[in-house]
């Protein structure tokens, strides 16, 4: 029986700052509009990115952002 990507997220919650992240990644921006946007480095989003697609087990950005709505992490 398949499972839901969603049902595979970690104990660890997303911290304030991934949520800030993540809800820009939501709107289709890419890393270097995300650094500017919430003023830090690329290579900051780029960590936090990956962060946060573990923690929500995802497999890709896309991946995260459905999920992140699905449990009401972030709303569009």
């Amino acid at each position: 029986m398949a499972t839901a990507i969603a049902d595979h997220l970690t104990d660890e919650p997303l911290t304030p700052r991934e949520i800030e992240v993540l809800t820009v990644v939501a709107t289709g921006a890419r890393n270097k509009e995300i650094a500017t946007t919430l003023g830090i480095s690329e290579d900051t989003v780029k960590m936090h990115v990956k962060s946060i697609i573990t923690k929500l087990g995802a497999e890709d950005r896309t991946g995260a952002v459905t999920t992140a709505i699905k449990r009401g992490v972030i709303h569009l």
